[in-house]
């Protein structure tokens, strides 16, 4: 059986990493919506029916469980999906609020997301439950969503724009900065030049990874995992098993493929980060 993982793009690609990593015997499906990114700018109407087609295909393709490695998607449609697809477990990503708060020691907690995951109910009411000193802040960030799926991943423009969103901000006040979409993951070493030193970079990709470890185990489907932070990834990368596909149709071709694995190596020194 298969495991589902997918987002409107490649920004999901950082949640499949991370559980390659840790959990390198199960099989893996990606699925980027390529047709319908981004998601963050869409109706809330509009993301339910695509996340509503995604998990129809997985539910037909052997899939164990289906992870929505999207913010947006999860703050949009996870709940409606879990009653619909009852079935099926589904886990989905939030922006890890809560354990920034925890972690900031009375600084400030910046959260980067995209418009959608900013405005929705859901992340509000994460915010107001946790955030009992009102010491977060929200950021959109639709730019790097842009920037990410052409692969502009370190660049003057990049660096401008980010440079620009947070000039806004004293962010010598600040001891969190949430990253709210999985897409930003891919921006950590220009987001780590700008910010100061005693600002910590967290994201929901680990915490979605291991919720999904801890629902597969309860219903006896978790194949053995790796050992503490997982394998190495350059001696076990080329032995998971995952097929990719682009809106439901199955990535064959060799530059694609080539570089889907260039993503792969990114988000490898990314996570080291």
């Amino acid at each position: 059986m298969n495991i589902g993982i997918f987002d409107s793009g490649i920004g999901g690609m950082t949640l499949l990493h991370q559980a390659m990593v840790l959990m390198p015997r199960e099989n893996f499906i990606f699925y980027a919506d390529t047709d319908h990114v981004p998601y963050g700018t869409k109706s809330r109407e509009q993301v339910t029916a695509y996340v509503d087609e995604v998990i129809r295909f997985m539910a037909g393709h052997d899939c164990k469980a289906v992870v929505i490695a999207c913010n947006t998607a999860t703050a949009v449609a996870a709940e409606r999906m879990r009653s619909r697809y009852s079935q099926i477990p589904i886990v989905g990503i939030e922006p890890a609020v809560k354990p920034a708060v925890a972690e900031s020691e009375g600084k400030r907690v910046l959260v980067v997301a995209t418009p959608l995951t900013v405005h929705e109910k859901r992340l509000r009411k994460l915010v107001e439950r946790v955030d009992d000193e009102h010491l977060v802040d929200l950021l959109e960030l639709p730019g790097l969503v842009e920037f990410a799926e052409r692969g502009e991943f370190v660049s003057d423009n990049v660096t401008a724009y980010l440079r620009e969103r947070l000039s806004g901000y004293a962010l010598d006040r600040y001891g969190e900065l949430v990253l709210g979409c999985t897409h930003f993951n891919y921006f950590k070493d220009t987001f780590r030049a700008l910010l100061p030193l005693q600002i910590h970079m967290i994201d929901g990709s680990l915490g979605t990874v291991r919720q999904l470890m801890r629902v597969l185990a309860a219903r006896h489907e978790l194949l053995e995992t790796a050992e503490g932070e997982g394998v190495d990834w350059e001696s076990h990368k080329n032995d998971i098993c995952v097929r990719y596909y682009e809106s439901g149709r199955e990535i064959t071709d060799a530059a694609k493929l080539a570089r889907i694995r260039r993503l792969h190596d990114r988000l490898e020194t990314m996570r080291k980060l």
